[in-house]
């Protein structure tokens, strides 16, 4: 039985809904998520170049294992186009079972 220990959910922003569909299209399409949820634009506010940006930006939610985090890891690397992508990874404390098992299946390294 898959343990919450087991799962990691990803966070990314993207720059637009395209980019958004076509990461999480492949992401699962590699097997390396189980699923990706496209979440509504947000505006982000961040320092980069010693400058302030305001930018509207697509979050994924992307549902995998600790096992595959580094095959996905460096696959949003080289086709994410932003030259430093979010890419952070939490545990959940809990979850429903089958939910998590059904991600185990689902993610294959």
């Amino acid at each position: 039985m898959t343990t919450p220990d087991n799962i990691l959910i990803v966070l990314c922003n993207c720059p637009d809904e395209d980019v958004a569909n076509r990461l999480a299209t492949g992401l699962v399409t590699a097997r390396l998520a189980a699923c990706v949820n496209q979440l509504a634009p947000v505006q982000s506010t961040y320092r980069w170049n010693e400058r302030i940006e305001i930018a509207q930006e697509v979050p994924l939610l992307i549902k995998t294992t600790q096992a595959a985090y580094p095959a996905l890891e460096a696959w949003l690397q080289e086709n994410h186009p932003y030259e430093v992508a979010e890419i952070i990874a939490l545990s959940p404390a809990t979850g429903l079972p089958a939910y998590l098992n059904w991600v185990s299946k689902e993610v294959q390294v």
